[in-house]
C-alpha cells in the first residue's frame, strides 16, 4: 500500500469540518503511507504542545485514538508521533502521558493482512512497552534522563546514597525496555520501522549518557556505604557491566544501518579489576576472609574506573552535542530558505498605492476619486465642529400626515407657484441668540436661511403668542435619510405647542432630494385667504392672533387643498 488512503482523506475531511487543526494534522502524521511521519506535521504539532491555549489532552487522545486502527502502519506511525513528542514538545506533553492510569495496550496486537503486518506488530509491541516504561519512569522520578543536566554537576553526580540507589534502578529498567526492541540490520525495511529506531537510537545515547553517571557517583560513593547499600550498590554494577554489552551492539546494528561513524560513540569499559574490588570490600562488610589489599591499591583500581567511565560519558556528550548543532544548522538553512522565498514573493508582487477612506468614493474614467460628503446645511467653517443638532426640521411636532404624492414633485410645485431660490444657510454658536429679521411683505423667505427662520417663527407665535429669538442651530452629525411614499415625520417630545395659537406645519424636504428646496407656508394677504397648490392637503386651523403686521386677519382660517 503506497499513499495515502481514501479513509485518510476522508478522516482529514472530517476533522476539516469540525475545524480541529491537531487533530486533522494528527491525522496527516498517522497516515497508511509506508514512510515515517512527515516533518512538517511533527513540526506542527511540536508547536502545538508549546501554545498554552492547546488542549493536550485532547491532542494525546487523538494520537490514542489512532493506535486502535487495525492497520501497522496506522499504529507504528502513531507511536512514533507520541515518541517525538514526548522527546522534542514541550514537557506539559509527557508530564500529561505521565499522569494517566493506562497509555498504550498493544501488548496483544496483531495485524493479520499480511506477511509484513506480522513482522511489524512483534515491533509495535515492543516499542509501545518502551513508551510506556518511559512515561512510568517521568512519573516515579518527576523528569527525563534524557534530559536531565549533565557533568560534574549533574543531577546524576550530585545526587545523595539514598536516592541514588533508588533512582538507577529506574534508569535500568528503561534501558532494559529500549533494549528489549531488539531489531536486526535486516529488519529495517521500511521508513516506518527506520523512523522508530532513529528516536530510539537516540534515546539510548542520551540515557545510557545518564546511567554512566550515576554508576560513577556510586562507585565514588561506594566504599563509604554500608553493608546493606553496598549490596545494592554491587547488584546495579554487575547490571551495568550486562547492559553496556547490549547498548555496544545496539550500537553495532546502527553503524550497520548507515549512521555516521561519528554519531556513534565509544564505550569503555571499567577494568574487571574492579569488580574483584568491590566484591572483597562487601565479604568484608560481612565478616568474611579475603585476601589482603590495601586502601592505595582499592583507590588506584577506583580511580581507573572512573577515568574510564569518564571517557565513555565524554564522548556521549560530544554525539549528543554535534546532534544539536546539525539541529541548530538545519534549523537556521531552512529559516534562509524561507527568508529567500519570501523575498521573491514580495519582489514580484505589484506595488499598490494607498487610497484614502473618504467616502463617497465614485469612479469617473477608470479612475477612483474621493470627495468628502455634501452637506447642503454646513459650511466651511463648520465642517469641522463637533456639535449635533437636536431635532430637523421634520422633527417638529404637527399633526400626522401621509402625503400621497411624491416629496419631489410637491417641492417642484412649490418652487414653480412661490420662486423660491435655494437657502444658503448659516450655522451660530451653540448659546448664540439670532435676532429677528424684518423683511419686507413681498420677500418672506430670503437668502440667509437663519433670519429667515427666525422670522417664521415670530410669525407663527410659537409659545403662548410670544415672539422667540433664541433660536440655536448646530451642525447635524450625520445625514437622516427621509422621503418616499413611506415617509413619517418624526415628534420631537421637548416641543411645546399651544393648541389656541396653532400654525401650518412647517413642511422640509430631506436634503438626499435633488432640488435642495424647503417650502413654507406663505401668510395670507389683507382680507384673503391663500390657497396652496399641494394637492389632497387640508388642514383647518383655529382663529390666529397674529404678534405682527403679516400674519393672518383675525378670523380668517388657513386652507390647503
Amino acid at each position: 500500500m503506497s499513499g495515502q488512503s481514501l479513509t485518510d482523506r476522508i478522516t482529514a475531511a472530517q476533522h476539516s469540518v469540525t475545524g480541529s487543526a491537531v487533530s486533522k494534522t494528527v491525522c496527516k502524521a498517522t497516515t497508511h503511507e509506508i514512510m515515517g511521519p512527515k516533518k512538517k506535521h511533527l513540526d506542527y504539532l511540536i508547536q502545538c504542545t508549546n501554545e498554552m491555549n492547546v488542549n493536550i489532552p485532547q491532542l494525546a487522545d487523538s494520537l490514542f485514538e489512532r493506535t486502535t486502527n487495525s492497520s501497522w502502519v496506522v499504529v507504528f506511525k502513531s507511536l512514533i508521533t507520541t515518541h517525538h513528542l514526548m522527546v522534542y514538545g514541550n514537557e506539559r506533553f509527557i508530564q500529561y502521558l505521565a499522569s494517566r492510569n493506562t497509555l498504550f495496550n498493544l501488548s496483544n496486537f496483531l495485524d493479520k493482512s499480511g506477511l509484513q503486518g506480522y513482522d511489524m506488530s512483534t515491533f509495535i509491541r515492543r516499542y509501545s512497552r518502551y513508551l510506556n516504561e518511559k512515561a512510568v519512569s517521568y512519573r516515579q522520578v518527576a523528569f527525563d534522563f534524557t534530559k536531565v543536566k549533565r557533568g560534574a554537576d549533574g543531577v546524576m553526580r550530585t545526587m545523595n546514597t539514598e536516592k541514588l540507589l533508588k533512582t538507577v534502578p529506574i534508569i535500568q529498567n528503561q534501558m532494559d525496555a529500549l533494549l528489549d526492541f531488539n531489531v536486526n540490520s535486516n529488519e529495517l525495511t521500511n521508513g516506518v520501522i527506520n523512523a522508530a529506531f532513529m528516536l530510539l537510537f537516540k534515546d539510548a545515547i542520551r540515557l545510557f549518557a545518564a546511567y554512566n553517571e550515576g554508576i560513577i557517583n556510586l562507585l565514588e560513593k561506594y566504599f563509604d556505604m554500608k553493608k546493606n547499600q553496598c549490596k545494592e550498590g554491587l547488584d546495579i554494577y554487575k547490571k551495568f557491566l550486562t547492559r553496556m554489552t547490549r547498548i555496544s551492539e545496539f550500537l553495532k546494528v546502527a553503524e550497520q544501518v548507515g549512521i555516521d561513524r561519528g554519531d556513534i560513540p565509544d564505550l569503555s569499559q571499567a577494568p574487571s579489576s574492579l569488580l574483584d574490588a568491590l566484591e572483597q570490600h562487601l565479604a568484608s562488610l560481612e565478616g568474611k576472609k579475603i585476601k589482603d589489599s590495601t586502601a592505595a591499591s582499592r583507590a588506584t583500581t577506583l580511580s581507573n574506573a572512573v577515568s574510564s567511565l569518564a571517557s565513555t560519558g565524554l564522548s556521549l556528550t560530544k554525539v549528543d552535542e554535534r546532534e544539536k548543532q546539525a539541529a541548530l544548522e538545519e534549523e537556521q538553512a531552512r529559516l534562509k530558505a524561507l527568508k529567500e522565498q519570501r523575498l521573491k514573493e514580495l519582489a514580484k508582487k505589484p506595488h499598490t498605492s494607498l487610497t484614502t477612506a473618504a467616502s463617497p468614493v465614485s469612479t469617473s474614467a477608470g479612475g477612483i476619486m474621493t470627495a468628502p460628503a455634501i452637506d447642503i446645511f454646513s459650511t466651511p467653517s463648520s465642517s469641522n465642529s463637533t456639535s449635533k443638532l437636536p431635532s430637523d426640521l421634520l422633527d417638529l411636532q404637527q399633526p400626522t400626515f401621509h402625503p400621497s404624492v411624491h416629496p419631489m414633485s410637491t417641492a417642484s410645485q412649490v418652487a414653480s407657484t412661490w420662486g423660491g431660490g435655494l437657502l444658503k444657510p448659516t450655522v451660530a454658536s451653540q448659546n448664540q441668540s439670532l435676532p429677528v429679521a424684518k423683511l419686507p411683505p413681498n420677500k418672506l423667505v430670503s437668502d440667509d436661511l437663519d433670519s429667515s427662520l427666525a422670522n417664521l417663527v415670530g410669525n407663527l407665535g410659537i409659545g403662548n403668542g410670544t415672539t422667540k429669538n433664541d433660536v440655536n442651530w448646530s451642525q447635524p452629525g450625520e445625514k437622516k435619510l427621509t422621503g418616499g411614499s413611506n415617509w413619517q415625520p418624526k415628534v420631537a417630545p421637548t416641543t411645546a405647542w399651544n393648541a389656541a395659537t396653532m400654525a401650518p406645519p412647517v413642511m422640509a424636504y430631506p436634503a438626499t432630494t435633488p432640488t435642495g428646496m424647503i417650502g413654507y407656508g406663505i401668510p395670507p394677504q389683507m382680507g384673503s385667504v391663500p390657497v396652496m397648490t399641494q394637492p389632497t392637503l387640508i388642514y383647518s386651523q383655529p382663529v390666529m392672533r397674529p404678534p405682527n403686521p403679516f400674519g393672518p386677519v383675525s378670523g380668517a382660517q388657513i386652507q390647503f387643498m
